[in-house]
């Protein structure tokens, strides 16, 4: 299948989430909800960058204060023939990063302080190498977009749990059960986090490799993925769970939990072994 006609499949069947918990709470929400998916889908296209930065805490910052972060994503964007994107620090400990914005023109890079203090500037530049491949790969919306609906019903589901427990209910005359609603509650968040499953695991694939194009050093990224993921099992993420696939490592991936097992990120060691066998093609790097 085409994979743009699979992204806006898989972008309706989140909105489609969305209006689901409407039609089960009744025919006022259900109108209420079609509304909902429809603003969210244009709010998403247009403010998704901001809505995520936001929710992460991420602040931009100027050349005097990040020198060696903007310099790399400034050489990096000019040999993609990008426009440099807008970088952001944000301040969590975790070690992590992710790109977003809905084209080349409106992006942005984000780099946790922790990635900032536990990489040396090989494997940072690695690891902006494949968010830029992010960019490049024009993906950067659709994993946004679904983030953000996502999120969207995440909320409502909790609002629905919480609406349950304290006797709310459908709007209609047949009123649904406790145990319905808090059953349609639990099932909606992890079905949005199905389909960002589908959205974003082969996108992480397709980074690393034009990542490791991009800065003609796939072992550069290898080593940055291995500290990385050494440093999500160790420091925990303070992250909404609806924005982990933007991330360039499961930021779950220390929990062990629930989280993990709906991970919206390929197998790390698959990632690596991907990474090394590029340079035994020394054609890819001519």
């Amino acid at each position: 299948m085409n994979d743009q006609i699979k992204t806006v499949l898989l972008l309706g069947l989140l909105s489609m989430i969305l209006i689901g918990l409407g039609a089960w709470m009744g025919q006022t929400y259900l109108y209420a909800f079609t509304i909902m998916a429809i603003v969210m889908n244009f709010v998403s296209y247009f403010y998704s960058d901001k809505i995520v930065l936001a929710v992460s805490g991420a602040q931009e910052v100027s050349m005097e204060e990040a020198p060696g972060l903007h310099s790399i994503v400034e050489e990096l964007a000019a040999r993609a023939n990008l426009p440099k994107p807008r970088v952001y620090i944000i301040p969590q400990a975790q070690p992590n990063a992710f790109a977003t914005g809905r084209n080349p023109q409106h992006s942005a890079v984000a780099a946790t302080q922790g990635i900032m203090e536990l990489l040396n500037e090989r494997e940072l530049r690695g690891v902006i190498a494949h968010e830029l491949g992010h960019v490049l790969n024009r993906d950067i919306l659709i994993t946004s977009i679904a983030a953000t609906i996502a999120s969207a019903v995440t909320f409502i589901a909790h609002a629905l749990q919480w609406g349950a427990i304290f006797g709310g209910g459908r709007d209609d005359d047949e009123r649904g059960s406790t145990i319905g609603t808090l059953a349609l509650a639990i099932v909606a968040p992890i079905a949005a986090t199905l389909v960002q499953l589908a959205i974003s695991r082969s996108r992480e694939f397709e980074a690393d490799a034009t990542g490791a194009r991009l800065c003609g050093d796939p072992e550069s990224l290898a080593r940055a993925l291995e500290k990385l993921e050494r440093g999500a099992e160790a420091i925990p993420a303070d992250v909404a769970p609806a924005t982990a696939s933007l991330y360039i490592v499961n930021p779950f991936a220390g929990t062990g939990g629930f989280l993990n097992w709906f991970s919206t990120h390929p197998p790390m060691e698959e990632r690596i072994a991907r990474l090394r066998a590029m340079m035994l093609d020394s054609a890819k790097f001519a």
